[in-house]
């Protein structure tokens, strides 16, 4: 029998929201994990927010919803606001009520902005680390450790003069400019967009860019981020992020035997890194770069035998590479390839909060593997 047409809608709906998401659906183990995460941040949500006035978007909403914006892709706040509008799956994530109104993009955007610079999306990488059942997935001995560029929010024809002497390309808003034979350096010239954003190039023979440097800190049993964070582009910035990572990591309760591993390729290969990560009882696991100069002569190594000859620094190498996995992630599916933020700091927590995002996604697997 042919059913009809019938566009009346009932009053009332009897289906909860709870039930209209799938028992096995991915998203439900990752709830439960992220809401574990954040309730060990309730203490430090009290502390930001005043006790007067009037009630502003829920921090666990906040990030809830900026996660959902990492795992589907999603490009702009905007676009996030109308999907958790009609999205019952969206909604029921964020934890919105089915009836209740979705807020602003600009609001959105202005309250999750003030909650990231408050140092949160680290406080919530730890927290999901801490978690007992996360612990276990992890190495408190062997990490690898890595770096990418990622573009700033920034055009070329924003780097100007420091002294004002540029002019902006006219006619129009956005005219044709001609940058040849212009000398342009971080010292002499800064962009007016985001003076955060550094000119740099990774190598010979390669476009400068406007960018900043992401780095990341990966554990080596599982390849889970356990630190994040973003600096200024410049030749020194990886070593230098790597030594602020090493320094931040806690036993968090487990005991360590002995020294740990760093691997990293051959750009980590200085003296005076080198020397400074077995200061801190780190041993060195580092491509060696035996890169040979225009006089034919092979650059010196500060990696001798007493590394290169033990087992563990082959298996270093081979793992090291699964860090480009989480660049690829963050970059390809969480839309990081370019900030859609302006200033180091907000673009340092939302990057931190993208490898967090990379973890939850990769930690149901690997539990359900471990429970199997």
């Amino acid at each position: 029998m042919r059913g009809r047409d019938d566009r009346d809608e009932g009053l009332f709906s009897y289906v909860r929201l709870e039930e209209r998401v799938p028992a096995d659906h991915p998203l439900r183990a990752i709830r439960s994990l992220v809401d574990e995460a954040l309730a060990a941040l309730n203490g430090r949500f009290e502390a930001l927010y005043s006790q007067t006035g009037r009630p502003s978007i829920p921090p666990e909403h906040l990030l809830r919803a900026t996660l959902l914006q990492a795992f589907f892709s999603v490009r702009s706040e905007r676009l996030l606001m109308e999907q958790i509008d009609y999205n019952l799956l969206f909604r029921w994530f964020v934890g919105l009520p089915m009836d209740a109104e979705v807020w602003h993009p600009t609001v959105f955007t202005k309250n999750r902005d003030r909650l990231l610079e408050a140092d949160v999306a680290r406080e919530f990488l730890a927290a999901l680390l801490g978690l007992a059942r996360v612990r276990r997935l992890l190495s408190d001995e062997h990490f690898t450790v890595d770096g990418t560029l990622v573009d700033a929010w920034a055009s070329m024809k924003s780097f100007r003069p420091k002294d004002g002497s540029g002019e902006p390309p006219a006619p129009g808003r956005n005219g044709a400019q001609n940058f040849r034979r212009e000398k342009r350096s971080n010292a002499t010239h800064a962009s007016t967009t985001d003076p955060d954003a550094r000119l740099y190039r990774k190598g010979n023979g390669q476009s400068s860019r406007l960018c900043f440097m992401g780095h990341v800190l990966m554990e080596n049993r599982n390849g889970l981020v356990v630190d994040a964070t973003l600096t200024h582009a410049t030749g020194t910035a990886e070593r230098e992020a790597t030594l602020t990572m090493l320094d931040r990591q806690k036993p968090g309760g487990r005991k360590r035997s002995g020294r740990i591993t760093l691997g990293a390729d051959k750009a980590y290969d200085v003296t005076d890194f080198v020397g400074d990560l077995r200061q801190r009882k780190v041993t060195p696991h580092i491509a060696v770069n035996g890169a040979v100069s225009k006089l034919g002569k092979v650059r010196k190594t500060a990696i001798d035998r007493r590394t290169t000859r033990h087992p563990g620094y082959a298996v270093s190498q081979c793992i090291r590479k699964r860090v480009e996995e989480v660049f690829g992630w963050v970059k390809a599916q969480a839309g990081f390839d370019q900030v859609k933020v302006r200033g180091r700091k907000k673009a340092e927590a939302v990057f931190t909060f993208a490898t967090a995002a990379y973890n939850l996604i990769r930690i149901p697997r690997l539990l359900a593997e471990a429970a199997g």
